[in-house]
């Protein structure tokens, strides 16, 4: 998990992947309040120029980057002036994250975020991981390099956040299980009947949590529930079999790890995502976080229950996919991207995001990738088949 870090006693160099993004602002925000602790090296962006801009004026990095070739005279324009160098382009965000930061936030969603966070892998760089789809995608590959570069992978979300805070990494052999909490989303208590008739607007109102539009799709199918179970098992080298999913509604405890003896460690706190980052950013001590203060007394009661795998089976696939292993994880991850987008897009149904993603998977043996060319590959062949699936109205 760890092999190395880059930790010195003075300002660290951070670059922060995915700025605009909700990670990327919170993490803007910790990073902000801080100048003392925190110099910033580079900010990258898809396309939110005014945003990004605005994060640059303020916080002053050598290299503002934005994905989308498009944007570049915007960009260019909105920085003149300020001595800040500006790029665009997939290789660009590439080149900001080898560029010699300390700690490096990889925050982008999707399959985007694969050659960036690897290249900050590759140079040793400590990383706080928030990309799922690296592990989930590449994640025998991104731990191989890990290995390889004496880099330092830190979880951001906060599941393996909490796990990463009461592991006893140093006797993994007393660790029984691990325990993944989940808040069920804002469909948890709906019929199947209903939930066929969510809307996108309904779907990304979470009960708990301020997240993006996929992340909180992902959330009412349970499908980041299902990633985040990929996630834990390469993370901490925890077989499938050995990694159970509670849901708790409360979204207080992030997460448990149940030892030999027959303790269970849990990390409480309140759901605020400015937490994790600062533990990440701030590792291996701990930082002010201005996140709201745990009241048990005032939330009365923390309550568990199974997931309905009936309503909820994306946690089927990811265990499927885990099970199945080679490309499987990758197709599952393109798949559920395009499905949702096409939800959001009000191209399909609620349901027909894990249909179509099930489909996809029948239809697309897995083979073991030997690299991230391989990798990308095969995730574009899958959102190809998905498309196909959606376009021929079979997720109907």
């Amino acid at each position: 998990m760890t092999n190395g870090a880059l930790v010195h006693d003075g300002v660290r160099g951070v670059t922060i992947l995915g700025s605009t993004g909700s990670i990327g602002r919170n993490t803007v925000e910790l990073v902000e309040a801080r100048p003392d602790l925190y110099r910033v090296e580079a900010l990258t962006a898809h396309s939110r120029v005014d945003l990004l801009a605005e994060q640059a004026r303020r916080l002053k990095p050598a290299l503002a980057v934005v994905a989308d070739p498009a944007a570049y005279g915007a960009l260019k324009e909105a920085l003149a002036g300020t001595g800040i160098g500006v790029a665009a382009g997939s290789e660009a965000v590439v080149e900001a994250a080898q560029r010699p930061a300390d700690w490096v936030m990889a925050s982008i969603v999707g399959a985007a975020g694969l050659a960036p966070t690897l290249a900050a892998i590759r140079r040793g760089a400590v990383v706080g991981l928030a990309n799922k789809e690296c592990l989930v995608c590449a994640g025998s590959l991104m731990m191989a390099e890990v290995a390889a570069h004496g880099a330092t992978l830190l979880p951001v979300d906060s599941e393996h956040s909490a796990i990463f805070q009461v592991l006893e990494a140093h006797q993994p052999e007393t660790v029984e299980k691990i325990v993944l909490t989940a808040s069920g989303g804002p469909f948890r208590q709906r019929s199947l009947a209903e939930m066929a008739a969510m809307t996108p607007e309904q779907a990304v109102a979470h009960p708990n949590w301020s997240m993006g539009a996929k992340i909180s799709v992902d959330s009412a199918t349970m499908m980041n529930k299902g990633l985040e179970l990929i996630e834990a098992h390469h993370l901490f080298a925890m077989p499938e079999e050995r990694i159970d999913i509670v849901v708790h509604p409360q979204s207080v405890i992030h997460s448990m790890v149940a030892y030999v003896d027959g303790s269970v460690l849990a990390q409480l706190g309140s759901p605020d995502m400015r937490t994790p980052i600062a533990y990440a950013l701030g590792w291996p001590k701990r930082i002010y976080a201005p996140a709201p203060r745990l009241d048990l007394a005032a939330i009365g009661q923390l309550t568990f229950e199974a997931p309905d795998p009936e309503r909820f089976p994306a946690l089927r696939l990811a265990r499927r996919a885990l099970q199945s292993g080679g490309s499987a994880p990758t197709v599952m991850n393109a798949a559920n991207e395009v499905a949702v987008q096409a939800f959001l897009s009000r191209g399909i149904g609620f349901l027909d995001i894990a249909r179509v993603v099930e489909q996809t998977m029948d239809a697309i043996e897995p083979a073991p990738p030997s690299s991230i060319d391989d990798v990308l590959a095969q995730d574009l062949r899958a959102r190809e088949c998905a498309r196909s699936i959606i376009a021929a109205g079979s997720g109907h």
